[in-house]
């Protein structure tokens, strides 16, 4: 009983950051145990009616619901309270909305909110009228959410092509950045866990941070060396959060590309908070959604300077190893970061030892880039090298030096 009791405070607290983070006041809460929620509207009569004396003496103008609303159980609330009502999720698009700053990132916010908004439609001109733009009606407008049906679902298929065509897009990019040999890691955690933070630290960036929740939607690349002379690619990526709303996921699958295509994952943790086992238990099973796990993967336990406990941070370090305790903002433990990071990134690498052409300095630069040259010996007939490098460079390498041994041959 405890543990449940656990789960809603920090549900209905990370509900309260949120409502914060969408510009909201709050100024009062409704809490009810049942069994299961009322078909007609979500919460009984008696605490329909709690919640309506809470609005009338606080002249609150928004009830938000810390869980999913069905659209008659929205109408029917909106109904008893008097005021507009959103769910859980309308509250993260609305979030969504005021964070996106790309194109791509306006657009695959616009496709998450009709899609969520089109089984509401019935009922909500008056409602829509009445908000005037405040909080779950900022993105598409209130103009587009009041069309008919069918101009929606055109509207849908028209951004969903536009997605796929940017999902191409990005592809691209990612042939790309594979053709540069360098591996990616992708970013993954809990929103404001600090992930970005960690990028322009570790990297120099100027990606935008706030303590705020979802304060990165646009995945951002940046190029980091480390002490070995190793290169890694850093993904930032939009954080996960409980219940993460099913359109987001389908509107920013392009993004999340980011993280199933990634040589290997970095999930930054807040070791600060209490629920921390309980937001990577979340993170989990969104990359296991996205079918993302299996891969190469450092934790990274940031925010350490704000642990008090350091008996119960070795814990989780033990429970996530590999793992490394940093704190981002000080710049405490990034040395070791770098470290575990070129471990990992090397663990797989083969040993050779090839003689190849003069004229082959790109491969000897790639074999510094991507691995570790052991030795590297000059003369009349080639460069003898020795060194630790992944399958793929080693095979490279290896065809170089066949090449150079069956034209010395013919000669």
């Amino acid at each position: 009983m405890a543990s449940r009791r656990l789960d809603w405070e920090q549900s209905l607290a990370e509900l309260e950051r949120l409502a914060e983070t969408a510009g909201a006041v709050v100024v009062g809460k409704v809490i009810q145990h049942r069994e299961k929620p009322e078909p007609a509207t979500f919460i009984g009569k008696g605490k329909a009616i709690e919640a309506k004396d809470i609005i009338g003496r606080s002249g609150a103008s928004l009830a938000i619901a810390d869980a999913d609303l069905t659209p008659v159980q929205q109408r029917n609330l909106e109904r008893e309270l008097g005021v507009p009502t959103i769910d859980r999720t309308g509250l993260i698009l609305d979030i969504f909305a005021q964070r996106a700053r790309s194109g791509e990132g306006k657009l695959q916010v616009e496709l998450a909110q009709l899609t969520y908004m089109l089984p509401r439609l019935v009922g909500r001109g008056v409602l829509l009228t009445r908000l005037g733009g405040g909080i779950g009606t900022r993105g598409p407008g209130e103009t587009k959410l009041e069309v008919d049906r069918r101009r929606i679902r055109r509207r849908i298929g028209l951004l969903k092509e536009e997605v796929k065509r940017l999902a191409k897009h990005r592809r691209v990019q990612r042939r790309l950045r594979k053709a540069s040999l360098a591996p990616v890691a992708s970013l993954v955690g809990y929103t404001n866990a600090g992930k970005s933070t960690l990028l322009n630290t570790l990297c120099g960036a100027d990606v935008f941070v706030a303590d705020t929740l979802f304060a990165t939607l646009d995945p951002t690349v940046r190029r980091l060396t480390l002490p070995g002379g190793a290169v890694v690619l850093l993904a930032d990526t939009v954080g996960f959060i409980r219940n993460l709303p099913t359109q987001l996921v389908a509107a920013f699958r392009a993004t999340l590309e980011e993280v199933t295509e990634a040589d290997m994952l970095i999930h930054v943790l807040d070791a600060s908070r209490p629920d921390a086992l309980d937001q990577a238990a979340v993170v989990e099973k969104v990359l296991a959604e996205l079918e993302a796990v299996g891969k190469p993967s450092l934790t990274v336990l940031n925010k350490c300077d704000l642990v008090t406990d350091v008996s119960a941070l070795d814990a989780v370090v033990e429970r996530f190893r590999p793992a490394v305790a940093v704190s981002a903002r000080e710049g405490i433990g990034l040395d070791k970061l770098k470290a575990a990071l070129e471990k990992m990134i090397r663990h797989d690498f083969e040993q050779v030892a090839v003689t190849l052409p003069l004229d082959r300095g790109d491969l000897i630069s790639l074999a510094h880039q991507r691995g570790q040259v052991v030795t590297a010996e000059y003369g009349d007939g080639g460069v003898r090298l020795t060194a630790r490098v992944p399958a793929d460079i080693a095979a490279r390498l290896r065809a170089a030096s066949t090449r150079r041994r069956s034209r010395a041959a013919r000669k």
